[in-house]
């Protein structure tokens, strides 16, 4: 059944997030990340939830589009293509978070539907701290044929040589700790039986742990290990991550703006494979 388009527009709100300091850090350990802004009050600036937390903190509104009746979303055939993130300012313990999502647009593609949500967070102070996209791909039916993009090459012969390259290791109980640290409980993450009947062979990390890993590659080396540096990121995703692989991002840099640089990046598993193309990274200089 395709999806409502009338739900376009359609917004949806949370209650407020309280943000507790054993939710940022548990979310930190959550994608392997012991950055001392996550952990140590010792610090400069005081402690400082991950970027990516804001995931956590508009997970209820985005869930809210994604399983609203009106829209006749399939969640097993649903599949995370993209995300951008903006992140406008720190999220601290003791934030008062207000979120809201969007359906922003629905079109038709090869093989089903394209979804985006927009999210945005705002603090107590009325701050915007984070704005967001995230985009879906509905599989008009449940085989595992569009799990992948026909294009699987890497692009690095045409980019040259990669300014860095940072393997990482996904541990066999990644998908479980993610799941509670993000709020983020979709079987196909932690029920292997419900994975096959999405079409795949087995439970998978959750996109927004992938795009986790490689923040974490951003921050440690392009921002002197300063998460507040970081100010954008965006991902294509291309192919599902596996428990137990080892995935290694290289990446490359673009272009300088008037106050920060920019750096293309991809991740590929221990295959060669691409499993995030189209990376882009934006750090304060």
């Amino acid at each position: 059944m395709a999806l409502n388009r009338s739900c376009i527009g359609k917004s949806h709100s949370a209650s407020p997030f309280q943000v507790a300091l054993e939710a940022l850090q548990q979310y930190a350990r959550a994608y392997n990340d012991p950055n001392p802004h996550f952990f140590d009050p010792a610090v400069p600036g005081g402690i400082v939830a991950p970027p990516m937390f804001a995931v956590v903190v508009t997970w209820i509104p985005l869930l809210s589009a994604l399983t609203d009746p009106e829209l006749r979303a399939d969640l097993l055939r649903l599949l995370h293509r993209a995300q951008d993130m903006e992140f406008l300012a720190p999220i601290r313990a003791g934030d008062v978070i207000n979120s809201t999502s969007k359906i922003a647009s629905i079109e038709s593609a090869a093989g089903g539907e394209v979804m985006s949500v927009a999210l945005e967070a705002r603090n107590q102070r009325d701050a915007t701290v984070n704005r967001s996209t995230f985009t879906v791909f509905i599989r008009g039916r449940r085989d595992s044929g569009a799990l992948i993009e026909s294009k699987l090459s890497s692009d690095e012969a045409a980019r040259g040589q990669p300014l860095l390259r940072v393997d990482q290791n996904v541990d066999a109980d990644q998908t479980f700790r993610y799941a509670e640290a993000s709020g983020d409980r979709n079987p196909i993450h932690v029920d292997e039986n419900v994975a096959k009947m999405a079409g795949l062979p087995g439970i998978i990390l959750h996109g927004l742990c992938t795009m986790a890993f490689t923040s974490k590659v951003m921050i440690d080396n392009l921002c002197s290990g300063d998460p507040k540096r970081l100010k954008r990121l965006a991902v294509r995703f291309s192919r599902p991550v596996f428990p137990g692989d080892t995935i290694t991002t290289a990446v490359w840099p673009a272009e300088v703006l008037a106050d920060r640089r920019t750096f293309a990046y991809e991740t590929s598993n221990a295959g060669g494979l691409v499993v995030v193309r189209d990376g882009r990274a934006e750090v304060a200089t």
